[in-house]
């Protein structure tokens, strides 16, 4: 039985682009940085003005909801973060 010839694809070769897509430009972010500090900061320091005022301040109708406020800043503070680049 006589052998089939074997065939070769073409090598796959893109079109040529007309013209190349322009980068698109990203918005600035340097206000990220110091905000998700600021949340960061503003959360410890609500907890630790709790903690050593015994309860008075900050907001003394909270009560220990205090705790969950400032948790809460930093909770803001990550999610904050997930918009560094």
């Amino acid at each position: 039985m006589p052998k089939s010839r074997i065939r070769k694809k073409a090598d796959f070769t893109p079109p040529p682009v007309a013209k190349q897509a322009t980068a698109i430009r990203l918005a600035n972010r340097s206000w990220v940085a110091p905000v998700m500090l600021a949340m960061f900061l503003i959360g410890l320091a609500w907890i630790v003005v709790f903690y050593v005022t015994e309860g008075d301040l900050p907001l003394d109708s909270f009560g220990n909801w205090n705790i969950v406020v400032g948790f809460g800043f930093i909770a803001a503070g990550f999610g904050v973060s997930t918009q560094w680049k």
